[in-house]
């Protein structure tokens, strides 16, 4: 069994920001594959359901960006998922709009919820699906850029490159990351 996890804050006030492209991604897989609708549980939303022949969960934690590893590892012990079957798909401000990198372990890179993760999971190893938002160009405007909404110029790409993202999952939940990530980019361009 798979989880994938999105990364964002909950609410109405942060549902168009930056920060909350993980959980727009996993709202999307949900519903191109038919998922029931979320359940409150493990300080999250978590449905479940298959992608091909993969049983999946998909959570969105619930505590706000900075406490996401009380609701994966939650989730991660009830299912016993171990850390190399969690993919993680969370805003990336070091790569540009619409880029993804898919890569396993590795640093936090400052991401407040990656850094909650590692502490709760105790283990490095599951995946990252980092997907590119951009850099404001200076370091004391991230908190702002980041909670703020896409703008309407990104708006024009954002919903076709979820809906990329979503279609080609089977390719990262069969172990094929790289194709995972070359389907992404050959199949949507700014």
């Amino acid at each position: 069994m798979w989880l994938l996890v999105g990364l964002g804050n909950p609410g109405d006030k942060y549902k168009n920001n930056r920060h909350n492209v993980g959980f727009m991604v996993v709202d999307q897989i949900a519903g191109d594959n038919a998922f029931p609708a979320f359940k409150a549980k493990f300080n999250g939303e978590i449905t479940e359901g298959r992608l091909g022949s993969q049983k999946v969960a998909l959570l969105k934690p619930m505590t706000y960006m900075n406490e996401s590893g009380i609701a994966v590892r939650k989730a991660a012990d009830f299912y016993k998922i171990p850390p190399e079957k969690i993919i993680v798909f969370h805003d990336e401000l070091d790569l540009l709009p619409s880029k993804i990198k898919v890569k396993q372990g590795g640093g936090t890179g400052g991401h407040n919820g990656l850094k909650s993760i590692d502490a709760h999971l105790g283990d490095k190893d599951y995946w990252r699906v980092r997907l590119g938002i951009g850099h404001p160009g200076d370091k004391n405007r991230v908190s702002g850029y980041v909670l703020n909404d896409f703008s309407k110029e990104e708006q024009k790409w954002l919903e076709d490159w979820i809906y990329v993202l979503s279609k080609n999952i089977d390719y990262l939940v069969q172990d094929n990351k790289d194709d995972y990530m070359t389907r992404v980019s050959e199949g949507f361009k700014i």
